[in-house]
């Protein structure tokens, strides 16, 4: 089982309360933000884990940023805004397992002044929003070390 130090929990705590002031819209399709990264229209986010990354791969063209960021927080949106070229106007799609987690960092997201933030709800695996990445056949790559 996953332990979350002190930076980790107070990020966690801070996502859910932004989850409560911030309104979580818009959601994008796992095909249509394959096409929005493909075509260089969107920057995609995967905020999973480091183990989860190694264990399954990555959407191709997403970026990883670990949402249980080691410096929390500040150290999330760091890495954030190094994706987007400092941009909080950048559109920037977020994927995770299931679409939960990415609920909750877009709200937050938006809460601290990101502008253009989608969902890929249905997420990797899939949800009630959709089948997920893998079970549409989306292209994968591989993470190879560090990950």
């Amino acid at each position: 089982m996953h332990r979350l130090n002190l930076r980790q929990f107070v990020f966690a705590l801070a996502l859910l309360a932004a989850a409560g002031l911030a309104r979580a819209t818009p959601d994008l399709a796992a095909p249509d933000a394959a096409a929005a990264v493909a075509a260089g229209k969107i920057t995609l986010i995967d905020i999973r884990t480091p183990p989860e990354w190694k264990e399954t791969g990555v959407a191709k063209g997403a970026r990883r940023v670990n949402m249980l960021h080691p410096q929390g927080a500040p150290g999330f949106v760091e890495q954030l805004l190094s994706e987007v070229k400092g941009d909080r106007n950048a559109p920037i799609a977020l994927i995770c397992r299931t679409g939960n987690r990415t609920t909750q960092v877009q709200r937050y997201l938006q809460s601290v002044g990101f502008t253009q933030v989608y969902n890929v709800k249905e997420g990797m695996a899939g949800s009630a929003a959709g089948p997920g990445w893998f079970k549409r056949g989306l292209p994968v790559d591989a993470c190879t070390a560090p990950c």
